[in-house]
C-alpha cells in the first residue's frame, strides 16, 4: 500500500512553532516513527509552503497511490484550488489537523477541503496521522 502525507504551510516548523499547540516533535522525526510502525507500507512525505506545489503533488500521487493524508495548514480555510485538486483525483484523501480547529479562532472552524475528503481527524496531535493510516488499512 502506497500512502502519501502532504503537509502545508508552516508545518515545516513543527517542534519549534507554538509547542503548546503543536508539540515539540518535528514532523521529520515523527515520520521516521511512522515508517518504523508501518514498515510494510510505502510511506511518502511532502511538505510545502507554496499552494501550487501542494496542488502539483496531489496531481502527482492522486491516481497511483492508495491514499493521501493532507494537512493543508492555513490553506485549509482559503484554498479553493486545493479543494478542486482533491476533487479531481481518484485516490481517497483524508484531512488531518494536529490541533482541534474548532477550539481555535473562528476562521479556522471552516474547512474548504473537507467536502472533497473521505473524512477529517482534528485535535489528536500527531497521532492523527497514525490513525489516518490505520483508517485506510481497514478499508
Amino acid at each position: 500500500m502506497k500512502i502519501c502525507i502532504i503537509n502545508g504551510p508552516n508545518l515545516n516548523l513543527l517542534g519549534k512553532r507554538e509547542p503548546e499547540i503543536y508539540g515539540s516533535t518535528s514532523f521529520e522525526d515523527y515520520f521516521e516513527t511512522l515508517k518504523t510502525k508501518f514498515s510494510d507500507l510505502e510511506l511518502h512525505y511532502f511538505q510545502s509552503n507554496i499552494e501550487g506545489e501542494i496542488i502539483d503533488k496531489i496531481h502527482e500521487v492522486g491516481f497511483d497511490f492508495d491514499a493521501v493524508l493532507i494537512n493543508a495548514g492555513g490553506y485549509t480555510h482559503t484554498s479553493v484550488a486545493i479543494s478542486d485538486a482533491i476533487a479531481g483525483v481518484t485516490t481517497p484523501v483524508l484531512e488531518v489537523h494536529i490541533s482541534n480547529i474548532y477550539k481555535r479562532e473562528e476562521f479556522r472552524h471552516k474547512s474548504i477541503i473537507t467536502k472533497e475528503c473521505v473524512g477529517m481527524i482534528s485535535g489528536l496531535g500527531l497521532k492523527g496521522y497514525e490513525l489516518g493510516i490505520r483508517f485506510f488499512l481497514k478499508q
